[in-house]
């Protein structure tokens, strides 16, 4: 709830993989404030990873830092003590663990105080000079470390299991009333049109779904 920074935004099923996949190495970086001056010892144990309730993390990269000029104000501030100084630390993973940054640095005696993610791969929040609120529309797959995501794949089903050395399963092909084929990929409710909205039954009798859903594309948002 405390976060900040870049967020990223696509309905590219395949690019999200890619990103989201520990085993693509597409590491997102961080900058972080800790309570307490941060020891080399410590950053040592953040890149050879960390043992957390859920396992140990993957090799992260640390290096303290001083705070930038380009960084905003946070509202509200973080705590401050006068008796306690604080540090700042670049950290970047590859992995996506719940609140991973906060739970590593904890895990080494440097609680977190400020956290904003800077990068996701090449993309830079610094280099687009975004500020709080603002969006900008990219292509990522121009981007040279996103050369090689893979195309987005027809829906296959839950059921499917791809057989050792053969080709597996074919793909489900689904097809509109009209025989064309339908896009790959799951709509969402706020994507359909009226026609095409779930009824939901309620003492008999028969109702549109019209749950409301937004999209948040800003910068400073709590993730």
């Amino acid at each position: 709830m405390d976060s900040e920074g870049l967020v990223f935004l696509t309905d590219h099923g395949g690019l999200n993989q890619y990103i989201t996949n520990p085993a693509n190495k597409k590491f997102k970086t961080y900058l972080v404030q800790v309570d307490g001056d941060i020891t080399e010892e410590a950053l040592e144990q953040l890149r050879k990873g960390v043992e957390l309730k859920d396992g140990m993390t993957l090799p992260a990269k640390a290096e303290k830092v001083e705070q930038p000029e380009w960084l905003w104000d946070r509202d509200p501030p973080v705590r401050f003590r006068a008796n306690i100084p604080t540090s700042w630390v670049e950290i970047s993973i590859c992995e996506g663990r719940n609140r991973q940054v906060r739970r590593m640095t904890g895990a080494v005696g440097f609680p977190t105080l400020r956290l904003i993610r800077t990068r996701i791969g090449a993309i830079d929040l610094v280099q687009m000079a975004l500020k709080p609120g603002e969006t900008k529309e990219i292509e990522p797959l121009l981007y040279p470390d996103f050369q090689n995501v893979p195309a987005e794949e027809p829906y296959r089903s839950r059921s499917y299991v791809k057989k050792p050395g053969g080709t597996g399963g074919k793909p489900m092909v689904r097809k509109n009333k009209d025989g064309s084929v339908k896009k790959s990929g799951t709509k969402r409710i706020w994507q359909m049109d009226d026609s095409e909205k779930p009824k939901r039954k309620t003492n008999g009798t028969t109702r549109p779904n019209n749950k409301a859903h937004v999209v948040v594309d800003v910068t400073d948002v709590n993730i």
